[in-house]
């Protein structure tokens, strides 16, 4: 295994990402076969539980309630529905399913106690779950982890600085905090960003700082390109090439060694080639089906496809950690307490953010 290192500085990753292309793939290659079977891709299916009506101002997000983008907003699925969902992803090779709710944090109540049975059901197929709920108190990490969670998504984004610069309706350290209470549980951490937001390269490495330096460094780092959608504060954003992403892939398995890396939103602008360099690179974990919540996702038939043309195996479930034990409700040793935590508000405006906000009053 190669040795973990928790004191990257920005010039030592901008290094490596200025690197001649070919001595950064080798690099990454050597240390990806080192980590990992370079030959086994994990497949996730991301569902989306709760679509819409965000309170957030993400410039990213399609599902912000402020933005208008033609999103059609859902409530919250039943247990069955995703039971449907789970076993439907399971019979086209997925080992994970990762449920999202477009909430800006989890609040003790019925919906939540709705999410934890969900996560029981799914664990019980014998499948990893993962859940991204917004901002989670200790408490409500510590009943998902009973509930038998595998994993728990909360991105950085990007870059501390440039994270200003997108989101204003919460703070970058409200994300630490999420994550530091994740880490409290035996539940691990998937934590990555986007690409193609703006930022420029110093940002990008940013943020692989931010997520080399947690400790233990995340088990699931997902990069994402943009996909600019109609109606956000990102929707003139042209798409990133696609050697920025194999240079951001290639650089994230140098820092985060050990992680899976997760080739994320932006693959229907990739090629075959394009994606293959990616795994090369050191991906092995991608998202398949339709959409990735509301944004589209090359079909799972042609990423069986892709799969047996480059030799690539689907990764089995709990191949890196044990399964977790579900703890029926009944039983449970954690209650709701009804928190009420103060998750900041910053009192910043981001210009390009207000002006979609009042496009969208115009187009309503």
């Amino acid at each position: 295994m190669s040795e973990m290192k928790h004191n990257w500085t920005k010039e030592e990753i901008l290094e490596i990402y200025n690197k001649p292309l070919m001595e950064l793939l080798y690099e990454a290659a050597t240390i990806h076969r080192v980590n990992h079977d370079p030959n086994t891709v994990q497949v996730s299916t991301l569902l989306s539980i709760k679509t819409g009506g965000c309170s957030e101002d993400c410039g990213y997000c399609p599902q912000a309630a402020r933005y208008h983008t033609n999103v059609k907003g859902n409530d919250l699925m039943t247990v069955n529905q995703v039971k449907a969902q789970a076993l439907r992803a399971k019979s086209s090779g997925s080992s994970r399913v990762c449920m999202g709710a477009a909430w800006r944090n989890v609040k003790d109540g019925e919906e939540f106690d709705q999410v934890l049975e969900m996560v029981r059901t799914i664990n019980k197929l014998d499948m990893e779950v993962c859940c991204t709920l917004g901002m989670i108190t200790e408490n409500q990490a510590q009943r998902l982890a009973e509930a038998g969670l595998y994993a728990y998504n909360h991105n950085l984004d990007s870059s501390e600085e440039y994270y200003k610069e997108v989101i204003s309706t919460r703070g970058y350290q409200d994300r630490l905090d999420t994550i530091d209470n994740v880490r409290k549980t035996n539940v691990t951490v998937c934590s990555g960003g986007i690409i193609g937001m703006g930022e420029n390269i110093e940002d990008r490495a940013g943020m692989l700082v931010a997520l080399s330096t947690l400790n233990p460094q995340p088990e699931s780092t997902p990069i994402n390109a943009l996909v600019a959608v109609e109606g956000t504060p990102l929707e003139d954003q042209k798409p990133v090439s696609i050697w920025d992403m194999i240079r951001m892939v290639a650089t994230t398995r140098i820092v985060l060694p050990e992680t899976q890396v997760r080739l994320s939103a932006g693959r229907t602008q990739m090629s075959r080639e394009g994606q293959a360099m990616c795994f090369f690179a050191g991906a092995n974990s991608i998202f398949a089906g339709d959409k990735l919540l509301t944004t589209p996702n090359p079909d799972v038939n042609e990423d069986m496809k892709m799969f047996e043309l480059l030799g690539l195996n689907p990764q089995k479930p709990f191949t890196k950690k044990v399964q977790p034990q579900s703890v029926e409700a009944a039983d449970s040793k954690f209650e709701a307490l009804g928190e009420k935590p103060k998750w900041t508000r910053p009192d910043h405006k981001i210009e390009r953010n207000e002006a979609a906000k009042v496009k969208s009053k115009t187009l309503k």
